[in-house]
């Protein structure tokens, strides 16, 4: 089978970096240098400098209008500020000049690697699976147990596409939990929603070394009232096209947005530990669920956290309490999983063998329905 090959258009004024870039180009064989100024094509590698303003309204027209499906960005001026505001457009990569060759030809591999990922099937239409990872309360382990699940999905047998979104308002830490460095979130999403397909959405998306794509939250009041149900729908229809797997990051809250998400999902994993508070929540979450008709009661699962045997509730009295079985339960290990968070990894990369990693890799097992049947329903 040939390799698709991507085209590239250069609007560059400095000689050197032009006949650099097309040196960079021609040594790619899946690479096409584009010579008509008004041919549409796959990426657009844009010199800007001299009048922000104007480039800024050009990028967006370009990237509105269909033109070019990404713009990269190239100056001899590295301000902060210029840097940001370009990249605030839409633009998914920044060259300093003079251009470092390797940086560039990587670029553009992994936009090669973008685009084949989001190339339609023509077997069958994608339905991506939605897991909503919600905590009945603070610091319990919602995102360490969202985190590893993306992962550990990633890893198993036929290694399928999965994404990690990040739906904690404001104070998120997806992106502390696995050491990645993003310059869009789904603030981003929401503010350019017209322009939403599968090709913008992936040039947003920061992919983790495990291969699990990170879409995360607004790090500040700029992401305060921007999502709608409407928005979040529209986002997670588009990642269904796209990958196996949407594991949502859900936190706490359960406005709006987060009902969309309960209304869409495929499974929802409750995450509770053996306390009063906790129990009590998460007696009010399932009377919740239960008076709005969904999620249907078999597709809410919980979960319980850092389980110890000592613990003064017993899984049964939680159980009797809840008129529920627990569907998974994982042990308490502080110290691996703190160790795990600091270090910005992921459990299986720093503590393999530890109870708490082979648990967790069980429940993604368990998800995809190949766990073992006699922990699926029970696991500690």
């Amino acid at each position: 089978m040939s390799e698709e090959i991507i085209s590239i258009r250069l609007e560059v004024r400095n000689q050197q970096v032009k006949k650099d870039l097309e040196e960079i180009i021609s040594s790619i064989k899946e690479a096409l240098l584009e010579k008509s100024a008004s041919a549409s094509c796959d990426i657009l590698i844009l010199e800007i400098g001299e009048d922000l303003k104007k480039e800024v309204q050009l990028i967006q027209a370009i990237l509105t209008s269909g033109t070019a499906l990404e713009v990269f960005l190239t100056s001899s001026r590295i301000e902060p500020d210029l840097l940001i505001q370009a990249l605030r457009t839409g633009a998914k990569e920044f060259f300093s000049q003079p251009i470092k060759k390797e940086e560039v030809r990587e670029a553009l591999l992994k936009f090669k690697e973008r685009k084949e990922s989001i190339k339609p099937r023509k077997d069958k239409k994608r339905s991506g699976k939605i897991i909503d990872v919600i905590g009945s309360k603070g610091g319990i382990g919602t995102t360490t147990i969202a985190v590893n699940l993306a992962t550990d999905l990633k890893k198993s047998q036929g290694s399928p596409s999965v994404a990690l979104i990040d739906m904690n308002l404001i104070f998120g830490e997806i992106p502390i939990f696995l050491n990645v460095d993003s310059a869009f979130n789904w603030g981003e999403v929401a503010r350019n929603v017209s322009r939403l397909d599968a090709t913008y959405m992936m040039s947003i998306l920061s992919k983790h070394s495990s291969g699990v794509y990170v879409l995360p939250s607004p790090t500040g009041l700029d992401g305060v009232n921007v999502a709608t149900p409407e928005i979040i729908e529209k986002i997670l229809l588009e990642m269904q096209e796209v990958f196996d797997f949407i594991i949502v990051d859900g936190g706490q809250s359960l406005d709006d947005v987060s009902l969309k998400i309960l209304e869409m999902s495929d499974n929802v994993l409750l995450v509770a530990i053996l306390s009063l508070p906790c129990l009590t929540n998460v007696k009010r979450l399932l009377w919740t669920f239960r008076k709005l008709g969904h999620p249907p009661e078999e597709n809410t699962k919980i979960v319980m956290s850092r389980y110890h045997k000592k613990s003064v509730i017993s899984l049964k009295e939680a159980e009797e309490s809840l008129n529920k079985k627990i569907f998974w339960v994982v042990p308490n290990d502080y110290l691996t999983t703190m160790t795990a968070i600091n270090r910005g990894k992921t459990l299986s990369s720093v503590a393999p063998k530890e109870e708490i990693t082979q648990n967790l890799t069980e429940l993604a097992s368990s998800l995809l329905g190949k766990g073992d049947s006699k922990k699926t329903a029970l696991w500690g």
